[in-house]
């Protein structure tokens, strides 16, 4: 007997080029999981690639891997509650090098166990943030990751594979 199917199926088109590389990371003191690949799920589907570098990352750590992924975004999250005290800290390193001095980086998520986040907010952004995003809508989320220009690299490569 055999097993063909009567039909084939055409060819799916090929996926379209990824606008560029985002990395998406937890912090140092936080060891949530399902954050981080929800945020995923939703960056790939934004059309970029993501490097999700997980739950409990070491500063240096997240450093290291932007500066030799040169990501077009940097997606960070916390649950733990503690993402003002983390993002604060973690920002100034991404600041200090240079080559990640304009590469855009947002927090969201539990910036902390009271409700001072207004105040939060605004010394995140201070500090260095793109974008700071509190409560469970995406919306303004994914806004901000349409309002971000191609990266170079991205748009070259998109270009040749559109020819």
């Amino acid at each position: 007997m055999n097993s063909a199917p009567s039909a084939v199926l055409p060819p799916s088109p090929e996926a379209p080029a990824a606008r560029g590389t985002v990395v998406v990371t937890g912090m140092a003191s936080d060891s949530h999981t399902w954050n981080l690949v929800f945020l995923q799920l939703l960056v790939e589907e934004l059309g970029y690639d993501v490097v999700n570098l997980g739950p409990c990352v070491p500063d240096e750590l997240l450093v290291d891997e932007c500066r030799a992924l040169s990501p077009h975004m940097v997606v960070i999250s916390s649950v733990n509650g503690h993402g003002y005290q983390d993002g604060m800290r973690v920002i100034g390193r991404l600041r200090s090098c240079a080559e990640l001095a304009d590469t855009p980086v947002v927090i969201g998520g539990m910036l902390g166990i009271s409700d001072e986040n207004a105040t939060y907010v605004d010394e995140l952004m201070a500090a260095g943030f793109h974008a700071v995003f509190e409560g469970s809508s995406t919306a303004g989320f994914q806004d901000f990751v349409h309002s971000l220009p191609a990266k170079a690299g991205a748009t070259a490569e998109m270009a040749a594979v559109a020819s």
